[in-house]
């Protein structure tokens, strides 16, 4: 199991344990350094200020010479695309964004406004061609359309993607058949997130064998990390504490033992039978 990979695009090697703000998370700038400090090189910023864009725009020039940020942009519409990239440079205090990626694109209609000539697609296009942006990603829940959008088959290019965001755990590994086969011979990078299920992997479930207990949240990035197909698995920490716990898989970088694995996806078929919610 590497622990290091390229993404392309002129970026930087980057850690496989990635560091993820959302809006409901809480990081100072000095955790986000300390991860930094400790080997973590794939910073996946929300949008929002935050302590993750401070640590950004505080960072000194080795250090930013030596990581790869993520964000995620909302706009579909080339101008408003534009004005978005503009005000998230300002934010993090940087002349570029190493990987822009449209959020949450859940249907054709909404690829199709952002595929379409004045459209997000073709001004972040001219933006990496500017060098303000260097990879252009797209995250998704839909799994078969994120597929045939990396592959060109919704235009407007043969390849119009550097990189996707998918969810991937134990208890959703429908990517293994909907997205790596297809990524995989394009070489196509492929970042995960939600490697907890929002924190159900962690919890127990009726159908538990007694006396057992479910594993801790390294041990679920590690399974996500396991595949080969995984380029960066996101770990989103709420606090110092819980930051440390995930940094403490970088001192036991390994994957996991056929035994473990097997526990791993045995708890995570239970929790997709019993904890509801998306397939």
């Amino acid at each position: 199991m590497e622990i290091m990979t390229s993404l392309g695009g002129g970026t930087p090697p980057v850690c496989r344990l990635g560091l993820a703000t959302r809006g409901n998370t809480h990081l100072d700038p000095d955790d986000v350094l300390h991860a930094v400090s400790r080997g973590v090189t794939y910073l996946n910023w929300c949008g929002r200020p935050d302590g993750l864009s401070r640590a950004v725009a505080e960072m000194d020039s080795d250090q930013t010479s030596r990581v790869v940020v993520a964000w995620q942009m909302k706009a579909s519409g080339g101008d408003a695309a534009i004005r978005e990239l503009d005000a998230a440079l300002l934010e993090l205090n940087r002349s570029w964004i190493d990987v822009v990626t449209f959020y949450y694109v859940e249907s054709d209609s909404e690829w199709t406004s952002i595929a379409a000539a004045d459209g997000a697609l073709a001004a972040m296009q001219r933006a990496r061609e500017e060098g303000k942006v260097r990879l252009i990603g797209m995250t998704s829940h839909q799994r078969k359309m994120a597929a045939r959008i990396a592959a060109g088959e919704l235009g407007p290019d043969e390849r119009p993607l550097d990189l996707l965001m998918l969810r991937y755990n134990a208890a959703h590994r429908g990517a293994e058949a909907d997205v790596f086969p297809v990524t995989d011979p394009m070489d196509l990078p492929v970042v995960v997130y939600t490697c907890l299920r929002w924190g159900a992997l962690m919890e127990s479930t009726p159908e538990d064998p007694p006396g057992s207990k479910p594993p801790p949240a390294k041990e679920w990035y590690r399974f996500a990390l396991a595949h080969p197909s995984v380029a960066v698995a996101l770990a989103a920490p709420d606090g110092k504490e819980e930051l440390e716990h995930d940094l403490s898989l970088l001192d036991d970088w390994r994957p996991p033992s056929l035994g473990e694995m097997e526990m791993l996806k045995a708890h995570g078929d239970r929790v997709y039978r019993n904890a509801g919610g998306f397939p």
